[in-house]
This record gives C-alpha cells, sequence and structure tokens, in this order.
C-alpha cells in the first residue's frame, strides 16, 4: 500500500475530514506514445480550474500516476519526476528511462503528473515540426500555422505558464497526502522545480537537476549557438581521434558542402520507411539535416553515428540520413505538445529576447542560421500571453540540497548553465560529465548516485570514483561497428 493509500484508509478508520479534493488511484499501464512497453503504476484524475483566478469558470483534469514503492513502507517523501520540451509529458519520459529510477523506487513512490497541456492533461497539440518547418516557411506561412494551431486547441493557451503549474503541483501533493517530496526535473523541467522551489521551499527535501535551466536565462536566442558549439566539439573530437580521422579526413569541410548543396537542390527520392519499411517519399533539404544534427546531438550515443551519416550523405546516399530524420520527426511530434511548447516560451521567454545580447554573424554562420529564432519570434508576435509571476527570473536563494546535472557537450543546456545555476543553492553540488549530451540520469553509475543522494541529502568526494571513467560512445566507422 502506498502512502497515499495508507492517508486514505487511515482517514477512513478514525473519521478524520479528508482534504477536499482527494486523488482515486486505480490500477493501469503507461505506455508512451513513441517508445515500447509499459510500466505499471496506479491513475487516477485531479480536477483544476484552467484559469485559477476564476474558480467556478472551466475545469481541466490533470492526468496522476503513482508508480508504488516496492518496500512496505516506504519513505514518507516521494519523489517527483518533472520533464523537458516543454510539452513533453512526465508519464511518457518515465516510461522511457524507468530503470534508471529503479534503485529510488525501492524506498519511494513516484509521482507522474502530466503537467496542464502534455500527455492525458489537456494536451495542447500543434501539427507542425518546429525545426524544420521553421526554416523552410516564410513569415506569413508561420503565422498562419500559428493561427490555425491556436484556433484548433482544446483550451485557452495563455493559463498553461510555469506559474500556473506549480501551483497544481503543490495542490496534487496536498490531495495526495504527501507532507515533502523530492525532485527529480530534466531541461524544462529545471524550471518548474526551481519555480516550485521559490513558491513552497518547506516542501522540497531535495531536488536533482539535471540539464539546467537558469532561472534568469530566457531560452532561444542563442539555441543555434549552443548547437554549433556542440557539432564543432564533436568534429574536433573526431579529428582528434585517429581512426576516425583517418574515416573521415575531411569531416567538416563535407558538412558545409552539403548543406550548400541541400540549400540550393534538395534530395527528392523514396526511402524505406524506418518503422514500416514501406517506401515513402521523402525531401531532405538544409532545413530537415540541421534538425536531424541538432537532435541526434542530444546523447552521446547518437551523435556518435553523425560522421557516418555526414559522410554517407555528402557521398550521394543520404538515405541513412533521411531515416533519422523521420525517426526524430515522428517522435518529436508524438512527445511534444507544441500549443503547450508556445504557451510556455511566448509567455515566459519572448518578452525577454529584446534583451538578450547574441552576435548575429556567428547565429547567421551557425548550420541552424537564424531561421528558428526568427521563426519562434513570428509564432510569439501572434500567440496569446499568459501569467507570469512578477519574479519569475529574480534570483533563487535555496538552501534545498541540490544535485546539477550537466553534460559536457549538451547541445541545448551547457555546463555553463549548470555553473550559473548552482549559485542559487547553498547546498547544490554541480557534477559535468565529459562528452556527454543532454541528460545525465542513466550515465554509468549516476542512477546510484541519484539514489544515494535522496536518500542522504548529500555525496561525498569518494562517491563520484565511479564517474571517472565516463566517456562518450565511440564513433560508429561503418555501418555494423564503432572504432574498437
Amino acid at each position: 500500500m502506498t502512502y497515499a493509500r495508507a492517508m486514505i484508509a487511515f482517514a477512513v478508520l478514525c473519521h478524520a475530514p479528508l482534504a477536499a479534493a482527494a486523488i482515486t488511484l486505480d490500477d493501469c499501464r503507461l505506455e508512451s506514445p513513441s517508445e515500447g512497453g509499459s510500466v505499471a503504476a496506479r491513475c487516477g484524475w485531479f480536477e483544476v480550474a484552467e484559469d485559477r483566478e476564476q474558480p467556478t469558470g472551466r475545469n481541466i483534469r490533470l492526468h496522476v500516476a503513482v508508480v508504488p514503492a516496492l518496500r512496505l513502507q516506504p519513505a514518507p517523501d516521494p519523489l517527483f519526476v518533472l520533464s523537458g520540451g516543454p510539452g513533453q509529458a512526465a508519464s511518457d519520459f518515465y516510461n522511457t528511462l524507468s530503470a534508471a529510477f529503479a534503485r529510488i523506487r525501492r524506498d519511494r513512490d513516484i509521482v507522474l503528473v502530466d503537467q496542464r497541456g502534455t500527455g492525458r492533461s489537456n494536451r495542447l497539440d500543434c501539427a507542425f515540426d518546429e525545426d524544420a518547418d521553421f526554416a523552410r516557411a516564410d513569415q506569413q506561412q508561420v503565422q498562419a500555422q500559428a493561427r490555425a494551431c491556436i484556433a484548433g486547441l482544446k483550451g485557452d493557451p495563455r493559463f498553461y505558464t510555469t506559474s500556473v503549474a506549480v501551483r497544481d503541483l503543490d495542490a496534487v501533493r496536498e490531495a495526495l497526502g504527501y507532507v515533502s517530496l523530492n525532485f527529480y526535473a530534466v531541461s524544462y523541467g529545471t524550471r518548474v522545480a526551481q519555480h516550485y522551489m521559490r513558491r513552497y521551499p518547506q516542501r522540497v527535501r531535495t531536488a536533482i537537476l539535471d540539464g539546467v535551466v537558469p532561472v534568469d536565462l530566457a531560452l532561444g536566442p542563442d539555441i543555434s549557438l549552443q548547437a554549433q558549439r556542440a557539432l564543432t566539439a564533436l568534429f574536433d573530437r573526431c579529428a582528434a581521434d585517429t581512426r576516425c580521422r583517418d574515416r573521415f579526413p575531411d569531416l567538416r569541410a563535407d558538412f558545409n558542402e552539403l548543406r550548400s548543396r541541400l540549400a540550393s537542390t534538395p534530395v527528392k527520392m523514396q526511402v524505406p520507411d524506418p518503422l514500416t519499411a514501406q517506401i515513402t517519399d521523402a525531401t531532405f533539404g538544409n532545413a530537415e539535416l540541421g534538425a536531424a544534427v541538432r537532435l541526434l546531438s542530444y546523447s552521446d550515443e547518437t551523435a556518435s553515428v553523425l560522421p557516418l551519416l555526414i559522410h554517407q550523405a555528402h557521398a550521394q546516399q543520404p538515405q541513412g540520413m533521411i531515416a533519422q530524420y523521420l525517426m526524430i520527426s515522428r517522435n518529436m511530434q508524438a512527445q511534444i505538445a507544441y500549443g503547450m511548447h508556445f504557451a510556455v516560451t511566448c509567455s515566459e521567454d519572448a518578452p525577454r529576447w529584446p534583451g538578450v545580447a547574441v552576435d548575429s554573424q556567428q547565429l547567421r554562420d551557425s548550420y541552424m542560421g537564424d531561421a528558428l529564432m526568427a521563426g519562434m519570434k513570428t509564432i510569439c508576435s501572434v500567440w496569446p500571453r499568459g501569467p507570469v509571476d512578477a519574479d519569475f527570473n529574480a534570483p533563487l536563494h535555496s538552501d534545498v540540497p541540490t544535485l546539477l546535472l550537466s553534460g559536457g557537450n549538451d547541445p541545448v543546456t551547457p555546463a555553463a548553465y549548470g555553473e550559473l545555476a548552482a549559485k542559487s543553492f547553498s547546498h547544490g553540488r554541480h557534477i559535468k560529465l565529459p562528452g556527454q549530451g543532454h541528460g545525465q540520469l542513466a550515465v554509468s553509475c549516476m542512477p546510484r548516485l541519484v539514489a544515494q543522494f535522496i536518500e542522504a541529502r548529500s555525496l561525498a568526494n569518494d562517491d563520484l570514483k565511479c564517474l571517472k571513467n565516463v566517456v562518450p560512445t565511440p564513433f560508429m566507422l561503418s555501418t555494423t561497428a564503432t572504432a574498437p
């Protein structure tokens, strides 16, 4: 029996009044729209006002799942998992990496709240691929896409910001009967966790922030620059690796030539669908190349195949790169609720973009160029903005024991972000893993360290020795083998 269920039973026996909005949990299985397999859990619904300032108005339902601890008497403080995007559901993220949480689940319930606008919590969907569509369309087309998306949403996007979502989270915590909680948060989820810590500091026992977004950072203007930094580091690593250099001696030049060729003459060809093997018509231009490279850079495992894919595409054999693009774009469409994504971005980040200094020439010279940012600005010029707390971007000062994790070659939340964010925590520790991408939870011994940190609220230097041999995945030198 979970702690939450035990509290309900105890209240009934003692005739004690329950919280006004307790959550009924039933057995369920969590399935991801893009991943195989499923996870056993107990699921329920929690009803909240869409506009929290108008409690008698329209209500929406939040999907809540509790993966119960394996211990008969679990620790009273669960782990709440917050996912990224913005736009990814916590239940989808957990389904992908459930094995990495196994040690934590021995002792604690794991709580997954699909943030409003994601997953099964009144998902706000838009049918376009952010990277490629923005780079390809003109301003009027992008505005038309945005207006069509807004008109088709199942909710008012003004009420799907982080400031609203943290109030949902605390209401769910209370309804489940937990007094305090621990956080694991990744990417955009680290923004949610930090704002929750600002609002409800007494409720947070520990926090793990993985791929950290500093509270004062406006996401967007340097996306292309960070992506370029990660790709340049990958090229440098290949050049320093004898086998990779011998196999791909002109990799950087090949990539630039490929970009130039695709910019003027996109490839149109039929390829086997990577999931169904059905023959599919595909158009692959510079926009699709940029989207594929950026998202393959997120993981050191997928980044390891980039030199081979670039080499093949440059040699007029782009089928491998096209297949990767098709898989990535479909996965993003399944995982990310773009209506919620822009509800957050256009309310929280866009108002601060004019004050962000970015070298425009460096931006244009990056492999993604300035098209993505231009598209985002165009979307946000017509997107309705929602409530953002006045202190949302103010410096955060927290004494919550916090573990911050960064990948040395993360293409979106670099280790420099983690260093900045660490200044907010008087009991914070920042760990950087060399050569790794976005999200460190499943790397090497990190699952054990994260479980240790939650239990003890600290890590000793000796605990980190198991990370000393962490290195990036060896490059794929052919379609059948990595470097020896």
